[in-house]
C-alpha cells in the first residue's frame, strides 16, 4: 500500500475554486440568457413582420375602395347626370335665348 501512496503523492489533484465554479455558473447564465434573448427577439420580429404585411394589405384594399368611391362620386356629380335628373324629376329644360334675362348687380356707394 505504500508503494500505491508513493505513486499518487506526486500527482496533486487540482480541486476548482470557488471563484472559478462562480465565473463560470456566470458565465452559463449568460449564454442562457443571451440565447433567450434571441429567441425572444426573433420570435418578436416575425410578429411584427407579420403585423406589418397584413397592414400593407389592408391599405392596398382601402385603397381599391377609395379609387371606387372616386369612381362612383364623379359619376354621381357628372354633368350630364345632373342635367339628366333636372330634365327627368323636375321637368326643367334650357331656356331660349330670348328668354335669359341678365340681371346686374347694383352697388351701393
Amino acid at each position: 500500500m505504500a508503494a500505491g501512496r508513493a505513486g499518487s503523492a506526486g500527482v496533486q489533484s487540482k480541486r476548482p475554486t470557488r471563484a472559478s465554479v462562480l465565473a463560470l455558473a456566470a458565465v452559463w447564465v449568460s449564454v442562457l440568457l443571451s440565447a433567450y434573448g434571441l429567441v425572444w427577439t426573433t420570435h418578436d420580429s416575425r410578429q411584427k413582420v407579420n403585423q406589418l404585411e397584413s397592414m400593407r394589405r389592408q391599405a392596398a384594399e382601402l385603397h381599391v375602395e377609395w379609387g371606387q368611391y372616386l369612381l362612383e362620386q364623379s359619376a354621381w356629380a357628372a354633368y350630364a347626370r345632373i342635367e339628366q335628373l333636372a330634365v327627368q324629376r323636375l321637368d326643367m329644360a334650357i331656356p331660349d335665348p330670348d328668354k335669359i334675362v341678365l340681371v346686374k348687380e347694383r352697388r351701393s356707394k
